[in-house]
């Protein structure tokens, strides 16, 4: 975590208004309070770790971005969690997302272990896994219910996803949600003195606001996977007052794409008459910044996946089903078997492409079981399997099928052998956060002949893959599927060279690490914790009206120290340590105040000419 000390060398903020509190008797300007720290003697700042240098934003490399990454001590949590075993599949992104941040920084990852639970709270159960550890929570097997198959995935996930038509769920649901948090907050209780905590997903959605009020003060985060929706959809969610509320007890939201960033300041907006202001929303809690960070994937990773060995029973399995397309074309679709994911659509589309171009393409289509206890998701899965059914009935022949369909899961690295032997890459949700399939299949690729990756404009990545380099398209019309995947069929090698080459520098430019790194690092800046009527002056940062006394005492200490003449050493060195102690006490202060402290700025602050009596002139 970066300290008071370090600060001194390192912050930058641009200077703004202040406002001054009630019962004052003094309104010490911030000018001053810049001035008093900007006279402080030059040794009391060596403690200070080394000033992070400017970057040029023009020639800035991004591996070097990534290490500049603070050093905190981090806290992740979500309700799913990677296997952290390469042979075995990962479930969804968010899981491929976390993994290698954890392996990598030494975070604690809190989660389900989808095991219920009694309730009974207990110690973390820590368990070391690569520089890391992981924590799997057995959550209370009476909410968990209504937490997971209710309120999260029967109305949230259709509410965020656009799909009103797809939500259910009972009263008693939500009463569970919020149960359920409030149990992983008193968890995540155990390590409140790590520095920072970054929440994943809309399972969590008021986790920082149960954190708050256990007094964990510590910089929160939350990172949403999912799409966010316009304001009359999320009007339709029971209690979306109340959790958009929740939200706004976060530091820092980051949102996948400038659509959602945009949906949700305009349901501040709409349901709460709060504007943002250069993406900060202010409330009687404090600011909370909103911003877009787009989720990548680690290519040298992928790449490593299409080297590996695989097992011998995944080998037999990879094997068995390229073998179904003896060398022909074919495209590819890989999604958890849920209804925003357009598996049905995507099929529908087949059948206008094979009743134009009969035997010219057939899908592979891998579609693990989602949520298999949902009402919704079993009659999904109905749907989707009699579509297939009536088209490999339609079209097919006794030599040939055109749908190859399967549930199950497979690792990364035969996902990346089937990803890199297909020549189409189908990825059609009707709504997505990102989707990494759609990266993971570009990443997979031959350079020298890779296949095209038709996409949904609905998902994230049409926001990173534009129509020169993905074949963008409509989820909603198969006949627009249909259409794209014949063209990227008979593609010349030329334009699909430069198209993936476009989609494979974007990829290696903005990694998972990146994304990582620069969310971690706007966590970082998160250190207003003072409720606005509790503070003096609102600009450079805030300041705690409790802090005032310790403020004036250290000038007046700074200010005896600086009258006496640098001939009379010895007073001049009890008057640098009646100084120091006075700086100290400050600094303790601010440190109490939840370790986290505001910032202050630094053109003035280096290059100070003043030192420790003894060590030279002033």
């Amino acid at each position: 975590m970066v300290r008071i000390q370090d600060m001194l060398d390192t912050a930058t903020l641009d200077s703004g208004s202040t406002s001054a509190a009630t019962g004052q008797d003094e309104n010490i300007g911030q000018a001053a309070f810049d001035q008093h720290l900007d006279e402080r003697p030059q040794e009391q700042q060596a403690s200070a770790g080394p000033s992070n240098p400017s970057v040029s934003d023009a020639v800035a490399d991004r591996l070097d971005v990534v290490n500049q990454q603070p050093d905190l001590k981090l806290v992740v949590i979500s309700n799913r969690m990677a296997p952290f075993d390469p042979n075995k599949p990962q479930t969804g992104g968010l899981t491929a997302g976390l993994e290698p941040v954890v392996e990598r920084s030494g975070a604690v990852w809190i989660g389900s272990s989808e095991t219920p639970g009694d309730g009974i709270e207990r110690p973390l159960p820590l368990v070391p896994t690569g520089a890391g550890h992981v924590a799997r929570l057995d959550l209370p097997a009476a909410d968990h219910p209504g937490y997971y198959r209710g309120y999260s995935n029967s109305t949230l996930w259709p509410a965020l996803h656009s799909l009103p038509d797809r939500m259910s769920g009972s009263e008693e649901d939500y009463g569970s949600y919020r149960r359920i948090n409030d149990f992983i907050a008193r968890a995540a209780f155990d390590v409140r003195d790590r520095d920072a905590f970054w929440v994943h997903d809309y399972h969590l959605l008021p986790l920082g606001a149960n954190l708050h009020d256990l007094g964990i003060e510590r910089p929160t985060g939350f990172f949403l996977h999912t799409p966010w929706p316009t304001p009359d959809m999320i009007e339709c969610v029971p209690d979306h007052r109340e959790l958009m509320k929740s939200m706004l007890k976060y530091d820092l939201l980051g949102f996948q794409t400038n659509r959602d960033l945009n949906n949700f300041l305009a349901c501040l907006r709409n349901h709460f008459g709060l504007e943002s202001k250069d993406g900060v929303v202010t409330t009687e809690r404090g600011q909370t910044r909103l911003q877009k960070f787009p989720i990548g994937i680690d290519p040298e990773r992928f790449a490593e996946y299409l080297a590996a060995e695989l097992s011998p029973a995944e080998q037999e399995k990879v094997s068995s089903l390229l073998q179904n397309f003896q060398g022909a074309k074919f495209a590819i679709g890989v999604d958890r078997l849920d209804y925003t994911k357009g598996i049905d659509k995507r099929v529908e589309a087949f059948n206008h492409l094979l009743a134009a171009e009969p035997g010219s393409i057939s899908l592979l289509q891998i579609a693990p079981t989602s949520r298999a206890d949902v009402d919704e998701y079993q009659k999904y899965k109905e749907d989707v399997e009699n579509a297939i059914n009536h088209v490999n009935a339609e079209h097919g022949t006794d030599e040939w099928r055109p749908i190859h369909y399967t549930n199950d899961s497979f690792s990364q690295t035969a996902l990346a052998r089937l990803y890199r032997a297909a020549k189409i890459g189908v990825v059609t949700p009707l709504r997505d956060g990102m989707n990494l399939v759609a990266k993971e299949y570009v990443a997979a690729q031959d350079p020298k002949d890779p296949g095209v990756l038709v996409l949904s404009k609905f998902a994230g990545a049409a926001e990173d893959f534009n129509e020169d380099e993905a074949l963008l398209v409509d989820p909603n019309h198969p006949e627009e599927i249909a259409d794209a995947i014949l063209k990227a069929a008979n593609m010349p090698l030329e334009e699909r060279v430069k198209r993936w080459r476009s989609m494979m520098d974007k990829i290696e430019s903005y990694t998972i690490h990146d994304w990582s790194a620069d969310y971690v690092r706007e966590l970082d800046k998160s250190r207003v914790t003072v409720p606005a009527d509790q503070c003096l002056n609102i600009g450079l940062g805030w300041t705690n009206v409790a802090q005032m006394p310790l403020y004036r005492n250290h000038g007046e200490a700074l200010a005896t120290y600086k009258e006496i003449d640098p001939a009379d050493v010895a007073l001049k060195e009890a008057a640098y340590a009646d100084e120091n102690k006075a700086y100290e006490a400050l600094e303790a202060r601010l440190m109490h105040t939840q370790g986290r402290l505001w910032a202050i700025p630094t053109a003035s602050l280096i290059g100070r000419s003043e030192q420790k009596p003894g060590a030279g002139t002033e």
